[in-house]
């Protein structure tokens, strides 16, 4: 990933200050009050979570904090989910927090989810009193070896003085670099000591230094590539909207001509409107996208990692192409592709430095010429456009039903998605012109995500208008966190994309197991243990939404559809759930099959493009 320590039009987190200060001020107090004191002062205004019994020492100072705001979730995986929307969608620090054992343990997916994502997340934890760690205590859990490999770093405190120099480090390094969660686990007997406080800290973190300014030489020998290729392709990461980068990364591709590719978790870093974007690439992008990279004689990777859903089959992946791959992360450089020129830095840094290096390029007259590449690029995009069918039946589409959303959603809308056949038709059928407009767990691909992450998207941000799209297999994972909405005045909108399955699941069989519907019917028994559940569907969402204090409404014709959605967007009051009963039929296109080849990509069932004399010299 690629990111600067403040992303353009977010509120970045105070990092611990540092040089000449003001005298900080010494006030004596229980190491609780000194955690809460802590995240008054990292700037830290909202807290998912629950409490209990090892974490309870914070809860109690916490209602006298006029500037942390504490959220009660359902569950702590809904925290989680939660703590990251709000981060995605604010570029702020999101936080959780969760007490020992079961608690802790159910925030592991979400810090899993953000790790594989690089979203900044600070995850607190209570844990048993110092002298009962290792001994099987109540509700123990070694959360620090647990979550080991999926934070980007964690601490366990034991003394009550080490609570407020960690709470700095903590938030320092989930915030810098590259972003990513910290865990910090809290002995009991530690918040209940008594300490000193005093802001702000001495920290101390020898060896983490991430390095943000890119090598001159690179530079310039990235520039002279892109101005002598004749088929490059801008391979943009969500490393790009964290950094802030995206206004530098319309520049350059306006300054090159090159065409635009943003991955799933790039979308709205460059609009999707633009005349150089070519589309999502990967197992699911866009015909042009996948064959761009496939085509190419130079790819420019900025913030993206080479990950296997966007490669495909790795070693016949972008067979003809150089590369240049730019990541603050220097672990992700040739991790998985081998770089012509590999880059080190910030995003905003890289970028902004390659406009000023290909300016100079094109002053001594070495400018690329594409229009070959653009006439191919044109005619694929023209002969494979994304599209869908409608249901002879007269049922909806859930395509439609998902662009319609999009289209009459307001201004600014911040769309979060679950993992599925919906998360791609939603990457595909709404136009995402900004970042920090899509939400998703792209990374861990997790189920549940996004009804708890519009959840903490909407806290974050609630002037702005908050749709969660989900299916109704994510949805029973984690919709117990619409009770939270309703009870916090957090008035999301959620759209479940009611096919009755399993979808993407249900794919998969349909063309690798000759459909053999093993377990993927969600809405009513097997005929032969439930004779009268059949052509049922249970549970019934428009009740249980409403039992959880929200307006609940169902679409089943697409004659209702715009009314429909018309109704939500004018419900700002309380949480809004639309149960559309969409065709159970529909797939997901195009398709490059796991463990094939990008070249081997289908534009729809049994339909493998065809790109004419596929020049590959």
């Amino acid at each position: 990933m690629l990111m600067t320590e403040q992303a353009t039009g977010h509120h970045p987190q105070p990092r611990p200050r540092s040089g000449a200060t003001p005298a900080p001020t010494v006030e004596h107090v229980t190491g609780a009050q000194s955690l809460i004191r802590s995240l008054e002062e990292v700037g830290a205004d909202t807290v998912f979570g629950i409490p209990g019994g090892c974490i309870l020492p914070a809860y109690d100072p916490m209602m006298d904090s006029t500037k942390v705001r504490h959220i009660l979730v359902r569950h702590e995986q809904g925290a989680g989910h939660a703590a990251t929307g709000y981060a995605q969608a604010t570029g702020k620090v999101g936080v959780c927090m969760a007490t020992s054992g079961p608690g802790a343990t159910n925030l592991v997916t979400p810090i899993a989810d953000a790790h594989m994502d690089s979203v900044p997340l600070v995850a607190i934890t209570g844990q048993v009193a110092s002298k009962a760690i290792g001994t099987d205590a109540f509700q123990e859990a070694d959360i620090v070896g647990i979550t080991m490999p999926v934070t980007k770093h964690n601490f366990l405190v034991t003394k009550a003085e080490d609570i407020a120099k960690t709470i700095a480090e903590a938030f320092h390094i989930a915030s810098t670099g590259r972003p990513g969660p910290v865990l910090v686990d809290i002995a009991k007997d530690a918040l209940q000591a008594k300490t000193t406080f005093s802001w702000p800290p001495q920290t101390d973190l020898p060896g983490y230094r991430p390095v943000t300014k890119p090598h001159a030489k690179q530079i310039r020998e990235a520039a002279k590539l892109i101005t002598a290729a004749r088929r490059p392709v801008l391979y943009v990461g969500g490393g790009v909207i964290k950094s802030g980068a995206t206004a530098e990364l319309k520049v350059l591709a306006e300054l090159t001509g090159a065409p635009v590719t943003t991955t799933l978790m790039a979308l709205g870093a460059f609009p999707d409107s633009h005349p150089l974007h070519v589309g999502m690439p990967g197992m699911h992008g866009s015909v042009t996208a996948v064959t761009a990279l496939q085509k190419a004689d130079l790819i420019v990777a900025l913030g993206a990692r080479f990950d296997d859903r966007v490669t495909g089959k790795l070693d016949s992946f972008a067979p003809y192409a150089k590369i240049v791959h730019a990541d603050i992360d220097p672990a992700e450089i040739g991790k998985n592709r081998a770089a012509d020129v590999p880059i080190v830095g910030d995003a905003r840094e890289v970028i902004a430095d390659l406009v000023q290096a290909v300016q100079a390029e094109h002053s001594e007259g070495n400018q690329g010429d594409y229009s070959a590449w653009w006439s191919d690029l044109n005619r694929w995009r023209e002969t494979y456009p994304l599209g869908y069918d409608l249901p002879e039946d007269g049922s909806l589409s859930p395509q439609q039903v998902i662009q319609r959303i999009g289209r009459l959603a307001p201004e600014g809308t911040i769309f979060t998605a679950g993992v599925g056949q919906h998360q791609m038709w939603a990457a595909h059928f709404i136009d995402y012109e900004k970042p920090a407009t899509w939400l998703n767990s792209g990374g861990l691909g997790t189920m549940g995500y996004a009804v708890p992450a519009a959840m903490g998207a909407k806290a974050g941000a609630p002037d702005r208008t908050v749709w969660a799209i989900d299916g109704d297999g994510c949805f029973q994972m984690t919709n117990q966190e619409l009770t939270t909405c309703a009870l916090n005045n957090i008035p999301i909108k959620v759209a479940i994309i009611n096919n009755g399955a399993l979808g993407m699941v249900r794919q998969w069989q349909t063309l690798f197991y000759n459909q053999r519907y093993s377990n993927t019917v969600l809405h009513s028994g097997p005929d032969d243990v439930n004779p009268e559940a059949k052509g049922t569907r249970v549970p019934d969402f428009v009740k249980l939404s409403e039992a959880m204090g929200c307006v609940a409404l169902r679409c089943e014709s697409p004659d209702d559809l715009d009314k429909v959605i018309a109704e939500a967007n004018a419900i700002n009051d309380r949480p809004v759930v639309i149960d559309f009963i969409v065709h159970e039929d529909a797939q997901v296109w195009p398709m490059v099959a796991a463990g094939t080849s990008n070249d081997e990509v289908m534009a729809a069932r049994g339909v493998r493009p065809d790109f004419g004399d596929g020049e590959d010299d």
